[in-house]
């Protein structure tokens, strides 16, 4: 499942947690020969993205908005946000994604920071959600399922770096932050992320 050549790193904007990661300078379909497969998602969770970093940074720095809570982190990728929360001292913390490598990747990466997450969870108390916003296919999906969250009374935060399918008018903006990202990703060094509650 792991056939994605990665190495244990700290993460640029939370350098408290590490993850196994891509470190040769490769862009995400570099990983894939170049192609794109609707049978086989390319390896999200090799990277850790923008607005999961914001997300673990945000909650390191606020530990009470994990502390206690059942939390659901909705397409994990690496785990970043699902691992932030558990070291913050949440009641039980879950990992889901539709990417079964992601969801493995995520327990793996939570195994080497000392932590553990379940695959699913009813009821979340506090939804993350990050860089979600990346296609016009996935955004209104991901939005659907985090109105639905927030409907039953969960919390839900959302990490973008503004990729352009951001339902911006249902969320408040919490903090920002500059999130150092790989340039072959990113085709930048840095990118200006927002932590947003839904309202």
């Amino acid at each position: 499942m792991f056939d994605t050549p990665t190495a244990l790193l700290p993460v640029p904007l939370a350098p408290e947690i590490s993850l196994h990661l891509v470190t040769a300078p490769v862009g995400l379909f570099d990983l894939t020969g170049g192609e794109f497969r609707s049978d086989t998602p390319p390896p999200f969770w090799a990277f850790v993205w923008a607005g999961g970093q914001a997300l673990a940074r945000y909650l390191l720095d606020h530990p009470d908005e994990a502390a206690g809570r059942r939390v659901l982190d909705l397409a994990t990728g690496s785990g970043v946000a699902a691992i932030a929360a558990a070291r913050c001292g949440a009641a039980l913390v879950a990992a889901t994604d539709i990417d079964p490598a992601a969801v493995a990747a995520a327990h793996r990466n939570a195994a080497a920071n000392g932590v553990t997450l379940a695959d699913g969870l009813d009821r979340p108390e506090l939804v993350l959600a990050g860089d979600v916003f990346y296609s016009p296919t996935v955004a209104p999906r991901m939005t659907a399922q985090l109105r639905a969250a927030r409907r039953d009374g969960a919390c839900v935060l959302v990490g973008d770096p503004g990729r352009g399918y951001f339902p911006e008018r249902l969320f408040e903006l919490v903090t920002e932050y500059v999130v150092p990202v790989p340039e072959p990703l990113e085709e930048t060094g840095e990118l200006r992320t927002g932590v947003w509650r839904m309202r």
